[in-house]
C-alpha cells in the first residue's frame, strides 16, 4: 500500500499546513476553511496523476484538438461535518464527481473510552469506481474504517484513495491493516508521532470540526 506524505516535499501546501495548526491564526474560522480547501485542491491535482487517461478529439472553433483526459468514474466521500470544507476542495477540481456523505462521530463511555457510531449515508453505487473517502483529521483510523465498511453496502471500487490532512502514525497503520492492500493509497499532508490519551492526534491541531464551524454541545 502506497502512503504519499506530502510534508516530505517543499511545496506551498505546507504554508496551508502551518496557518492550520498556527493558533494564532485559527480563530479566523474564514482562513481556517479556506486553507483546509486549498489543500483539498493541491491534494486532488496531485491524485490526478494517478488515473488513467485517454486521448479524447476536441472540436474547437477551428479544427480537432486530441486532449488526454481522465478515464476514471469518481465518488468523493466525506466523513461530516469537519470534513466538508476539505471535500470541497477536491469537488473543486473534480467537478463531474459523484459525491457521498458519512456520518461519523464518537460516543463517550467515559472521558477516555469512546465508541464510534455511523448514522448516517448518503450516496450513489461505487462498484467499479474510483472512491476517494476524505476526512481532514485521522486519529485512531476508526471513522474512516467504519465509513469504508458504510460505503460497501453500496457496492466495491475498483480502487481506493483515503485522503487525510492530518493523520497520526497510530491510523496510518491502522488503515493499512484493515483497507485492502492491493487498490488502496493514503494521501497526508502531514503525519503526526502520536495520539494523546484521548485519542487526539499530537501536535495536531486541534477539533477540525469546531475551528471550522464553531463549537458544539
Amino acid at each position: 500500500m502506497k502512503v504519499i506524505d506530502f510534508s516530505q516535499t517543499n511545496s506551498i501546501l505546507n504554508q496551508y499546513i502551518s496557518e492550520i495548526r498556527n493558533v494564532e491564526v485559527q480563530n479566523d474560522r474564514l482562513r481556517f476553511r479556506r486553507n483546509i480547501e486549498r489543500i483539498g485542491e493541491i491534494m486532488a491535482y496531485e491524485m490526478s496523476k494517478e488515473f488513467r487517461y485517454s486521448v479524447k478529439n476536441i472540436q474547437t472553433p477551428l479544427g480537432i484538438a486530441p486532449v488526454s483526459t481522465p478515464d476514471n468514474q469518481l465518488v468523493i466521500s466525506t466523513i461530516l461535518r469537519a470534513g466538508l470544507p476539505f471535500h470541497q476542495g477536491f469537488l473543486s477540481y473534480f467537478d463531474g464527481a459523484e459525491n457521498a456523505f458519512v456520518s461519523a462521530y464518537r460516543k463517550y463511555k467515559d472521558t477516555l473510552k469512546f465508541d464510534i457510531h455511523i448514522e448516517y449515508i448518503a450516496s450513489p453505487r461505487i462498484d467499479d469506481k474510483t472512491l476517494i473517502i476524505t476526512d481532514p483529521m485521522l486519529a485512531t483510523g476508526g471513522s474512516m474504517e467504519l465509513s469504508y465498511q458504510a460505503m460497501l453496502t453500496k457496492g466495491h471500487p475498483a480502487e481506493i484513495h483515503v485522503a487525510s490532512i492530518i493523520a497520526s502514525q497510530h491510523a496510518i497503520e491502522h488503515i493499512m491493516n484493515v483497507f485492502p492492500e492491493n487498490k488502496t493509497t493514503i494521501w497526508c499532508a502531514a503525519i503526526d508521532p502520536e495520539i494523546n490519551e484521548h485519542s487526539y492526534i499530537v501536535p495536531g491541531l486541534g477539533d477540525a470540526g469546531d475551528l471550522a464551524y464553531g463549537e458544539k454541545e
